[in-house]
């Protein structure tokens, strides 16, 4: 089945490009603003957005991501409202969408109601945090269309990088570091080694997130992969800049030096 996500690596490899992909907090600071935030994203450069659904429980999320969730949901934010959000974005935008979730939110909305809505609301892909790969088949959520994204870790063994290759689609976010999201001063000596692994066992586009904050960092990292996911550094600007008139500007004036050095690596 065609998806924006699939269609997108694709390009980034005919111009032997590497893919941006941001992550802000859906709803942070409000709802109403997220479409515009996703567009200014877009105009900066970046390649593919994953939409933070903000839960009470965060936590494989650091302090920045977690006070983003509490106030998304402060601000009144539910499922219901991003997957309007996300038709909004689909009205100017075709860029790829992922939603980046903890399973709480998806199964108090009832897992196949979500699948329906986020998949006819221009949703491309799905990454449930807490839920384990033996916990749904392989085709759960690509029998609506949506991609199947999945996380691999430093400290995940060989033996489950097969069984989690297995049931991916989209593509694979590898974890460069141990602990929670946020910002970090330097880039994981293990990133090649454990990239090098995962193609062993999987064909998918794999990128690289936690931690990357700066240009010097981004580019360090798309060498090493197929994309860079980045998102504290992101959502922290959202948190210093949200009550300004001028966000989405000052947002895509901050990421596009980002999209310059992950697409010149």
């Amino acid at each position: 089945m065609d998806n924006r996500i699939d269609r997108t690596f694709a390009e980034l490899k005919q111009k032997k490009k590497k893919a941006f992909v941001a992550y802000i907090t859906a709803g942070d600071p409000h709802l109403d603003q997220t479409p515009g935030l996703v567009l200014a994203l877009e105009k900066a450069g970046v390649d593919i957005i994953e939409l933070g659904v903000p839960f009470s429980d965060p936590v494989a999320d650091g302090v920045v991501n977690q006070l983003a969730a509490q106030r998304a949901l402060e601000s009144g934010t539910t499922l219901a409202g991003i997957f309007a959000s996300v038709k909004k974005i689909r009205q100017t935008s075709q860029i790829p969408i992922v939603l980046f979730t903890y399973l709480n939110p998806l199964f108090h909305f009832g897992l196949d109601q979500f699948k329906t809505e986020a998949a006819s609301a221009g949703v491309d892909g799905v990454l449930i945090l807490d839920l384990p790969p033996e916990e749904t088949k392989a085709d759960f959520f690509t029998r609506d269309g949506l991609k199947r994204i999945t996380l691999i870790a430093p400290t995940t063994p060989e033996s489950r990088v097969i069984s989690i290759a297995g049931i991916s689609s989209g593509f694979i976010y590898y974890v460069s570091r141990e602990g929670v999201t946020g910002m970090q001063t330097s880039v994981s000596t293990t990133i090649q080694g454990q990239v090098d692994l995962i193609r062993k066992h999987a064909a998918l586009p794999i990128c690289v997130g936690f931690g990357v904050s700066t240009p010097e960092q981004a580019a360090t990292v798309a060498h090493l992969a197929d994309g860079v996911v980045i998102g504290s550094a992101l959502v922290s600007k959202v948190a210093e800049w949200g009550k300004l008139p001028d966000l989405t500007a000052k947002l895509e004036a901050f990421a596009r030096p980002l999209a310059e050095a992950i697409h010149s690596a």
